[in-house]
């Protein structure tokens, strides 16, 4: 086996790991690009080569990939939020999968403005993306190219939404609020330009009927602004506390604004869940630790993001077929913010 020279600047080159293995180029390529081709290649040779890469400090030159294969490998990826545990989680789960296949990925916010998300949208062309992946963001027209919407609820050529069943999460929620004995039920719903909003309180409203539970326009209200502290929460609820009607259980639109919620209520001189019952929904990281830990609608978001990163990818690589959604389901998590109504 031939010892590499390295040149007189420290890179160290492809060339140079296969003249080190006594390997072909295309057969050391194969194997640190991760290629299709690599799938031939025996283990004791993919190790080997991993080995000597290490070794001799190898560094994989981008530029050049792109230029050779004429792509850029990269993925564009537009949310309403970079700083909510909902998008932090779901953007987790992208770059987890993306850094697995050796693709980039850039990021841009843009806080439900459109004209940003116009400018935005722009310029991540210009730099080159493959594809988008949209987390919370509701699009207006077609994309002009290959997208995965995470929450995405419009049925659009070229889209594949990732969406939660929530229906089911309505119903699970309403069930359970119902076998603990509560009626009189708040709700406190999300804000317009939230993109699962509608459809979730349409779910909301519909499990409702079905188990006789009238809900009170007295009993709702909308979180407003696009804080992503549990300040909204907080102020909804002191707002429900100080209408006349009472209520044993509320239905929050996130977990965060449970947390608010919960703060809200505890200040008023009431107790949760003895006095008031607070589910919420998403299941982030905080809902296990808060006091009391959260009742919550789990959504698998680290693993929505994979799902959307691989789908794109696939797309990107030569799928040609694609599904326009991909359904996931919810769990119900039953943790201490719940508990039996109280007598009346």
């Amino acid at each position: 086996m031939a010892k590499a020279r390295i040149s007189s600047d420290g890179v160290v080159t492809l060339q140079q790991v296969a003249q080190h293995v006594g390997l072909s180029t295309g057969t050391v390529s194969a194997v640190l690009n991760d290629s299709p081709a690599a799938r031939a290649i025996p283990k004791r040779t993919k190790d080997r080569i991993l080995a000597a890469a290490q070794d001799l400090k190898y560094r994989p030159n981008f530029f050049a990939r792109s230029l050779r294969n004429k792509r850029t490998f990269t993925i564009g990826v537009i949310t309403e939020e970079i700083g909510d545990p909902y998008g932090a989680m779901v953007i987790s789960g992208i770059e987890a999968f993306l850094s697995g296949r050796k693709y980039f990925f850039l990021t841009v916010v843009h806080r439900h403005n459109p004209e940003m998300l116009q400018q935005y949208t722009g310029m991540l062309l210009s730099r080159g993306v493959e594809g988008f992946i949209t987390v919370d963001t509701s699009a207006t027209q077609p994309p002009p190219l290959p997208t995965v919407a995470v929450a995405g609820h419009r049925s659009m050529k070229g889209v594949t939404n990732i969406v939660l069943d929530h229906v089911q999460a309505a119903q699970d929620v309403i069930n359970h609020l119902v076998r603990l004995g509560h009626r009189n039920i708040a709700f406190i719903r999300g804000q317009p330009f939230s993109s699962d909003s509608a459809d979730r309180w349409r779910a909301i409203c519909d499990a409702c009927s079905a188990l006789g539970i009238r809900m009170q326009s007295e009993l709702t209200v909308q979180l407003q602004g696009d804080d992503p502290s549990p300040n909204l929460g907080y102020q909804a609820t002191k707002e429900l506390l100080s209408r006349k009607p009472r209520f044993t259980a509320l239905f929050t639109y996130n977990d965060i604004a449970a947390i608010g919620a919960i703060r809200a209520i505890r200040e008023s001189g009431l107790r949760v869940p003895k006095d008031v019952s607070v589910v919420g929904f998403d299941d982030i990281r905080e809902a296990a630790y808060h006091l009391p830990s959260l009742t919550t609608v789990r959504q698998p978001l680290r693993q929505m993001g994979e799902i959307a990163a691989q789908t794109l990818v696939e797309r990107i690589e030569g799928q040609k077929k694609y599904p326009s959604e991909i359904a996931i389901k919810p769990e119900l998590v039953v943790r201490e913010s719940t508990a039996e109504a109280p007598a009346q």
